[in-house]
C-alpha cells in the first residue's frame, strides 16, 4: 500500500512547520498509522538549511512530550508538489510562495494547516521567533488542535479502504 505524504512548510523551517511534523508525527504513532503516514516538513527560504529547529521550540515540544532532535531545516522544492499528497503552510505568505512554486501538473491539495482545526478559528499560525515563550505554546497549542483535525480527515477520506 503506497503511504499518504503530508508536508508542513513555513518560513525558515526551524519553528512552525518542525512543530508539525513532530506533534503529527507523534499523533499518528499514538494512532498505529506510523507504516501509512509519511511526514516532512520544510520551510520557503533557505536561511536555515541542515540545522535543527530552534532552541526555544524543542523546549517547548519537550515538555509536551515532542522530540524534534533528528530534524533539520530544508528548502520546499516543486519536485515536493508530486512527492506529497497534502502540502500545508503555516501562512498566507509562505502559502503565496508555494502558489508561485507548485508546477502546473502537481495534483497535491494545497493549503492552510489551520483549515483542520477544531478549537482555532484563524487561518494562520503565528511566527513565535521573534516573541517570547508564550508564542510557541501558542503555536503547540494550535498546532495540536489542527493535526488532531487533519488526522482525521486523512483517517476517513484517505485511509478507508
Amino acid at each position: 500500500m503506497k503511504k499518504f505524504r503530508v508536508l508542513f512548510v513555513c518560513m525558515g523551517n526551524i519553528c512552525r512547520s518542525p512543530t508539525a511534523e513532530a506533534v503529527f508525527r507523534h499523533q499518528v504513532e499514538q494512532a498505529g498509522l506510523a507504516g501509512k503516514i509519511l511526514i516532512d516538513s520544510a520551510g520557503t527560504h533557505d536561511y536555515h538549511i541542515g540545522d535543527a529547529p530552534d532552541a526555544r521550540t524543542q523546549r517547548a515540544a519537550k515538555l509536551r512530550g515532542y522530540d524534534m532532535s533528528q530534524l533539520r531545516g530544508r528548502q520546499a522544492e516543486a519536485g515536493d508538489f508530486h512527492r506529497f499528497d497534502y502540502v500545508l503552510a503555516m501562512d498566507e505568505a509562505n502559502l503565496d510562495i508555494l502558489k508561485r512554486l507548485r508546477p502546473r501538473d502537481a495534483q497535491s491539495h494545497l493549503g492552510l494547516f489551520l483549515e483542520f482545526a477544531g478549537r482555532h478559528t484563524g487561518r494562520e499560525v503565528p511566527d513565535p521567533y521573534f516573541g517570547g515563550t508564550d508564542g510557541f505554546e501558542r503555536v503547540l497549542d494550535m498546532v495540536e488542535d489542527a493535526a488532531t483535525g487533519l488526522l482525521k480527515h486523512i483517517r476517513q477520506n484517505h485511509l478507508q479502504h
